[in-house]
């Protein structure tokens, strides 16, 4: 695995998430180590809240990372987090940024040729025709399950789930997982995963696969937001904006209302919502929710510099709260699923 000066790039270049880091990531880690000197690995959903999907901060993926590999390769592996966007360009410059950022930081001269490894296993993976100035190198998929499907082999049997997925790991993410597994955070997400999967078995007699339709509200007075702390699975005790499912007999709008008055009993007539709304946008990235297939419309209604209205939660939130929107970023690991990035589209809480 050991690059010689003749290879071919000067810089590789590889995506994803690592949630765990498998014999199919290590595979494509191993062909980037053959095609240049120094790889950088960008590892995406970095400041994501921890979840069943997202159980690993950046930091135990990037251990994961190089623990696969022989110590004499480690130093030429640099490891970058990148959070997630709405605006898929602006994804592409924070990732383009994120590579640049730490071969300055390492001293490493800007790359003259950059090869980017990958393969096409879904319409997620589209994003690697976003890099055309940089060499595409696809490789056919390692036969091994869905990083989902290893997740849930741990989260279902624990100590035997790990033994099953062994043969699909490296060493280096074994060792790591039985010790993950010991931390006391375990037992919540193995909870939560369970109530995901009864969602799945639910959802598996129906004749076509589901595809949930949601609102969700971001709410300005002032320089506050309307958040609430969720009081269930997926999700409990993480922040979000207040929101729900469509129901049958109501417009995304009526259903927005709908759920403010449920979860925070906000004290403003409908009426002067809709005379403060100022937003209204789809989000609908295939991944962005735990719960599965979800599309959401986003309603962003500015109130102004008046005094913040009275709240009070219910239904489904634990708590309600005008937060402060200069405490959202250091909140950003709190939200659920991309409610962060919903509050970054309206409010432009990160630097464009």
């Amino acid at each position: 695995m050991t690059a010689s000066i003749s290879s071919p790039h000067d810089l590789a270049v590889l995506i994803g998430r690592f949630q765990p880091f498998h014999n199919g990531h290590l595979s494509l880690l191993e062909q980037a180590l053959r095609l240049a000197p120094r790889v950088v690995v960008v590892i995406g959903s970095a400041f994501s809240a921890r979840s069943p999907k997202l159980p690993f901060d950046w930091l135990d993926c990037a251990r994961m990372i190089h623990a696969a590999v022989p110590e004499s390769e480690r130093a030429r592996i640099l490891c970058v987090p990148v959070r997630d966007h709405f605006d898929e360009a602006r994804w592409v410059r924070a990732v383009r940024s994120a590579v640049a950022q730490v071969l300055a930081e390492h001293h490493v001269a800007p790359p003259a040729s950059t090869v980017l490894l990958g393969h096409f296993r879904d319409p997620t993976r589209d994003y690697l025709r976003d890099f055309p100035d940089w060499t595409l190198h696809t490789l056919e998929g390692t036969p091994i399950r869905r990083a989902s499907a290893l997740r849930d082999a741990v989260f279902s049997r624990g100590q035997d789930g790990l033994a099953d997925i062994s043969a699909e790991v490296p060493a280096g993410t074994v060792d790591f997982l039985n010790e993950w597994i010991a931390r006391p955070s375990f037992e919540n997400l193995r909870q939560e995963a369970a109530i995901l999967r009864e969602y799945d078995i639910a959802w598996s007699v129906a004749p076509y696969p589901p595809v949930l339709v949601t609102v969700d509200c971001v709410v300005k007075c002032r320089d506050s937001v309307l958040v609430i702390q969720r009081g269930h699975a997926p999700g409990k005790g993480l922040l979000a904006v207040p929101g729900g499912f469509l129901e049958q007999r109501e417009t995304t709008f009526q259903s927005a209302l709908r759920e403010l008055e449920e979860e925070t009993h906000l004290a403003v007539p409908h009426a002067t919502l809709q005379s403060c709304l100022k937003g209204n946008d789809v989000f609908d990235r295939p991944d962005r929710s735990q719960r599965g297939r979800t599309i959401t419309h986003g309603f962003f209604f500015d109130l102004g510099d008046r005094e913040p209205p009275s709240i009070r939660a219910d239904d489904d939130a634990a708590a309600a709260s005008w937060m402060p929107i200069d405490q959202l970023c250091a909140s950003e690991e709190r939200f659920l699923d991309d409610h962060f990035q919903m509050l970054d589209h309206y409010l432009a809480l990160l630097p464009r």
